[in-house]
Order: structure tokens, then C-alpha cells, then sequence
């Protein structure tokens, strides 16, 4: 599968290491390079405004999508290639949904984590067919492995599902997991109905 465009998720603040601006910029530039669509909430500042604009001065397309409260803030990057400026948080999901292949979680707050939970859930309820995955940057992501590791093994997340989310610290290998072609089936699929 070709990636076409990549939803990111990421922090609004830019942490307190360097390495994470400059993991977002990788992004943003990597992604931009590979001819793939950056689809993000749309702001200026933080981890989100480092991506975009890393991704504008590589010469990619950039597709903002911000709800109208955030909007109204003066959060918005005004120099997105394409701006959507949308209703509710739900609604701002589910248009970065609908606009990407696949989703990309950098370090991020509440908001990051929620964002790439929501996607990886509608992947197990099989609502859209797309891999998530987590660009470890000094190891922020090792809490998530070890939760994933342990939903497994308590039960609730299947092993056939481990495929949906993948962790990795390299942003070359994690985008070539993010096209393979999906290998996981329903979450219910093998439930016997009563």
C-alpha cells in the first residue's frame, strides 16, 4: 500500500527537549519528501506548528483541520496548504480520518494519546482498515509497549490484533509498517453471538 497521507498527532507545547522539535521536523520533512500528505489539527505552535512547518518549507502539502473554539483562540497556521476549520473535536477527528492512510502519534499530552486511541480503536472495530503508529522519541512511548503488552496479556486485546500499533523509535521503519497492508481481523469476528 502507498501512502498517500498521514495523520499526525502531536503536542501543542514543544516539550522540554529539543529532540522532540527536531523529531517533528524530521517528520514533517520526511514526509513531505516521500510525496505523503501531512493531515494535522491545524495549529501554530507546539509539536503540531513544527511538523507543519517543516513539512511547508520541504514543499508538501499540508492539510489543517481545527475546531472553530481553537480557531477563534488565533491558534490556526494560516499557511496550511488546505484549511478546515470544523465544529466540534469529534468532527476534527473524524475529518483527519477520513483524509489519511494512516496515523503517526510524537510526543503529546492527553490530547495526542486520545487522538491515536480513537484511531487505533476504530481499526480493532474494523470502521476503517488503517495502522497507528508511535515515533518513540527518547523512549516517551516505552509506558505504551508495556500497556500494550499488558492488554494482551490480561485479555483485552487480542494477539491478532498487536498489528494495528506500531512503536518504533526509527521514522523510516515505523512509515514502512504504516503501509504494509493490514493483517488483523474484527475484534468480534470470533465472538459467538447470544
Amino acid at each position: 500500500m502507498t501512502l498517500g497521507a498521514v495523520a499526525v498527532f502531536c503536542g501543542s507545547s514543544l516539550g522540554n527537549d529539543p529532540a522532540y522539535a527536531a523529531a517533528a521536523a524530521l517528520t514533517g520533512r520526511t514526509l513531505a519528501e516521500r510525496g505523503i500528505d501531512v493531515v494535522y489539527g491545524g495549529g501554530h505552535v507546539g509539536l503540531m506548528g513544527t511538523v507543519a512547518d517543516a513539512a511547508l518549507a520541504a514543499g508538501g502539502r499540508v492539510v489543517g483541520v481545527i475546531p472553530r473554539s481553537l480557531h477563534d483562540r488565533e491558534l490556526t497556521h494560516t499557511g496550511v496548504t488546505d484549511l478546515h476549520v470544523v465544529e466540534t473535536m469529534h468532527e476534527r477527528k473524524a475529518v483527519m480520518a477520513d483524509h489519511s492512510d494512516a496515523f503517526l502519534a510524537l510526543p503529546g499530552g492527553a490530547g495526542t494519546l486520545e487522538e491515536i486511541a480513537e484511531q487505533w480503536t476504530w481499526a480493532q472495530l474494523t470502521i476503517h482498515d488503517k495502522r497507528s503508529g508511535f515515533l518513540d522519541v527518547l523512549g516517551f512511548w516505552q509506558p505504551m509497549r508495556q500497556m500494550l503488552d499488558s492488554m494482551i496479556e490480561a485479555g483485552f486485546v487480542k494477539e491478532s490484533q498487536r498489528d494495528i500499533v506500531a512503536i518504533d523509535g526509527d521514522l523510516d521503519r515505523l512509515l514502512e509498517v504504516l503501509a504494509s497492508p493490514p493483517r488483523w481481523t474484527d475484534k468480534w469476528a470470533a465472538q459467538v453471538k447470544r
